[in-house]
């Protein structure tokens, strides 16, 4: 009965909370951006408006392409050419594509020039490299073969725990990650690298490369994007020998009207009874509007009882533009720079929202902080812009993964 109850309970996650001001010389907000590598989903909201102005629609409609390339194998971007290339002249971004993290091996390219994998166990050893479990994996599931799929799979347990297990994928697979202990960015840096990177042509380097290259070749479906400054050469020529894609993001916007929206006040994050509401608070009500859910908690409604919390005023119309695809850090920091723009000229919003939400099965979370799916794997960030340019700053994750920064 207790793991009956346990399939009905809701995920634990974590929320952190902070506010701050723009104008302040220890902001955090362009660092926080720039250090969440895999974003999928990028939404802003604008109450009190119903166009777009011409700044933020040039900027929404120039978010940048990315490439989708299939059967790439690993050592690919780990050549020296493709390190001059692209990750020595810019900031370079890949994650496997249709790879779930709890269940297959998955890799990762950072733009600090690190290659993070998530691998399971037989893979992991036949790489031959050196690498550290994963701290979502306890040692009791370790005993237990990787393959979750097997029906002669004794794991000493009922049938029901067997079930939650499964239909989570969370605990019966062997995960490790490897981060490789040095950073691809600065191989060809002599004087600059330090004892423990390899050079180019160095034992290491060359051991590195043999094991995906020849010891244990791994391949993927990738997608990969490429923030750089300059005319430079296309990652469409560089992998003309592989199935590549140019992809564009996908654009949605509408306009909501009569939304009934909370009342909030950048003094008080927690709100305050009868006067504003809080910062989780608001975090619901944005989740309730983005999937088009009704707010008033109609008596007939067998989809939604939410409803907008108190207190609230309704505004007549408001604007929600949705950018899907791979999108990069950059471009979602001029994005937020544009939204704190929008209130140089008098606006009758009092505050607009950027809503940020990562790959489900990326490896990686804000900086090199490991990343699980557990039962949902989101790593999500939002920012609430008041206009006097104090803004909320509010990050979550799901169980399997550290604390947001």
């Amino acid at each position: 009965m207790a793991t009956l109850r346990g399939l009905r309970e809701v995920p634990r996650h974590l929320l952190v909370c902070e506010k701050s001001n723009f104008g302040h010389d220890k902001s955090r907000h362009r660092h926080l951006v720039e250090t969440h590598y895999h974003n999928y989903r990028v939404s802003f909201l604008i109450p009190e408006c119903g166009i777009l102005s011409k700044e933020l629609k040039n900027l929404v409609m120039e978010t940048g392409s990315y490439y989708f390339v299939k059967n790439l194998p690993v050592h690919e971007l780990i050549t020296q050419e493709f390190i001059n290339t692209f990750v020595k002249k810019g900031s370079c971004y890949a994650l496997t594509y249709n790879t779930n993290i709890d269940e297959d091996n998955t890799v990762a390219l950072l733009p600090n020039g690190k290659l993070i994998l998530s691998l399971d166990k037989d893979t992991y050893e036949e790489t031959g490299l050196q690498g550290h479990p994963s701290q979502y994996f306890g040692r009791k599931i370790m005993k237990f073969t990787s393959d979750s799929r097997d029906s002669r799979l004794d794991l000493r347990e009922d049938k029901i725990k067997l079930l939650y297990l499964f239909l989570f994928s969370c605990r019966l697979h062997l995960i490790k990650v490897i981060e490789l202990e040095w950073s691809i960015r600065y191989l060809c840096f002599g004087s600059n690298i330090q004892s423990n990177e390899p050079k180019p042509d160095s034992k290491k380097y060359e051991r590195i490369l043999w094991s995906f290259k020849e010891k244990k070749p791994l391949k993927f479906d990738f997608l990969l994007t490429w923030h750089h400054t300059g005319v430079e050469e296309s990652m469409m020529s560089y992998f003309c020998n592989y199935q590549i894609h140019e992809h564009q993001p996908k654009i949605a916007v509408s306009t909501v009207t009569d939304l009934q929206c909370p009342v909030l006040q950048s003094s008080e994050l927690r709100g305050e009874p009868e006067v504003s509401c809080s910062a989780g608070e608001l975090l619901d009500w944005l989740g309730a509007v983005f999937c088009n859910a009704k707010l008033n908690n109609e008596p007939n409604s067998f989809i939604s009882t939410y409803c907008c919390p108190q207190p609230s005023t309704v505004v007549a119309k408001a604007y929600l533009c949705t950018i899907t695809g791979f999108i990069l850090p950059e471009k979602i920091c001029l994005l937020l720079e544009q939204l704190c723009h929008y209130f140089d000229e008098p606006k009758l919003a009092p505050w607009v929202t950027l809503s940020v939400q990562g790959f489900a099965d990326s490896p990686v979370s804000w900086r090199e902080n490991e990343h699980g799916f557990r039962k949902g794997g989101e790593h999500l960030y939002n920012f609430v812009i008041f206009n006097n340019q104090d803004y909320w700053l509010q990050m979550a994750v799901g169980a399997n993964d550290d604390c947001p920064p």
